[in-house]
């Protein structure tokens, strides 16, 4: 187990050197046409891809690094660029980890690498569990996958929302109900392969924020794949069923479900998204501050300014300090007793949204136009208090945790 620390290594700094750089020199001079835009930046993916950001290798590398600091580093650096680009790069990991959650290693071997393509041919993955009816209330989704035993297929019907590459993925994961009976209990995950017949993309939003990511809602309809694209295979699904099928007689420990577990490992890497976007706003703040006069002297020499600023970085510190304890503690196993994961999701998001309303606050009129990037990262922040658990959500798992009651 690698002890806690706050120190990156040679490595890790040589990393987050090189994905800064990325951000600086690629991402953020494309950030204001892509927003404008409303489109996947495919160029930008694939200028990722080429350079090994986008790729299986690099997200494996930064996931099992064993400080557990590899994916909020890279998280930070990116989203720093731009929230909605970076988006469009990272947000195929969300679909990965649902697959490293719940896949069997062949699994893994045959269906992530599928998720990314190559530089050539790029590809990005969806991870679909929100519904119209089910978004913080997973218990109520109605989204079906039945089986077939004698084909060995399972047949998916639903309609999902709010999926990250939803319908323009390679390869869709999908979490559906087998058991309605047993609630959140009753999920499994699917895979969905490439140019299965039936799947295909409903409306696709247009967003306050993170506009260069692709969000829409995908439809199912009568949708068959083999019963191997079962996350960790039926003869698990079946275990996993019958002891909820037991607990939920003797009113014993609560099973989680296949979504609950995907969320609970990306938490922190949402956390550190946001910290990426708060310490942007705020570094754009400071320079302003510094260099903008008003009264015969810059303004940060006012207190009003200078102490927001203060603020704004010890809030930024804070939320980097909760992310990284969560993002270690995950790595080497240690439960999270005190729900640590949603405490760094939770304080990281409403940082987000508080530093980049100052910042433009910092900024006046200026802050408030297109000219300056700050109005950009004050709605691209308003996302990180709403999705993979809305910040009320993960106060209510923080309250839970810690009275072990069933709040409401």
């Amino acid at each position: 187990m690698a002890e806690f620390t706050m120190e990156l290594n040679d490595e890790q700094k040589e990393v987050r050197d090189w994905l800064h750089g990325f951000a600086a020199d690629v991402i953020r001079p494309a950030a204001a046409e892509w927003d404008e835009r409303e489109e996947t930046p495919w160029p930008v993916i694939q200028e990722a891809a080429k350079v090994g950001i986008y790729s299986l290798d690099f997200y494996a590398q930064q996931y099992f690094d064993p400080t557990g600091l590899g994916i909020p580093m890279a998280m930070e650096e990116l989203f720093w660029g731009d929230a909605g680009i970076a988006l469009s790069i990272v947000g195929t990991g969300l679909a990965a980890v649902g697959v490293l959650a719940n896949g069997t290693e062949e699994q893994i071997g045959t269906w992530i690498p599928q998720m990314y393509g190559d530089a050539n041919d790029v590809k990005v993955a969806a991870f679909c569990s929100s519904e119209p009816d089910a978004g913080s209330d997973v218990a109520s989704m109605r989204t079906r996958a039945v089986y077939d035993e004698a084909k060995d297929e399972w047949v998916l019907n639903g309609t999902k929302t709010w999926a990250t590459n939803g319908g323009i993925a390679n390869v869709h994961v999908v979490v559906a109900v087998v058991d309605p009976e047993l609630g959140s209990k009753g999920h499994a995950s699917f895979i969905v392969p490439p140019n299965t017949p039936g799947l295909s993309q409903g409306q696709k939003f247009k967003k306050h924020g993170i506009r260069a990511s692709h969000t829409a809602e995908v439809v199912l309809e009568n949708v068959r794949v083999p019963g191997s694209c079962l996350l960790g295979g039926k003869e698990k699904l079946d275990e996993r069923l019958a002891r909820a099928r037991e607990r939920a007689k003797s009113g014993g420990e609560r099973v989680k479900n296949a979504a609950m577990a995907t969320f609970e490992a990306s938490r922190p890497a949402v956390g550190a998204m946001a910290v990426g976007t708060a310490r942007a706003a705020y570094e754009v703040a400071l320079e302003y501050a510094s260099t903008r006069e008003q009264f015969g002297r810059p303004i940060i020499d006012n207190q009003g300014v200078a102490f927001q600023l203060a603020d704004m970085r010890t809030q930024i510190d804070a939320a980097r300090l909760l992310v990284w304890r969560a993002s270690w503690m995950a790595i080497n196993g240690k439960p999270f007793t005190a729900a640590e994961g949603s405490m760094s999701k939770l304080f990281a998001s409403e940082t987000a949204k508080k530093v980049t309303a100052q910042a433009i606050q910092i900024l006046g009129g200026n802050g408030y136009t297109r000219e300056y990037p700050v109005e950009r990262m004050h709605r691209d922040a308003a996302i990180y208090t709403i999705f993979e658990g809305t910040s009320e959500i993960q106060r209510l798992v923080i309250a839970r945790t810690l009275s072990g009651m069933p709040i409401r």
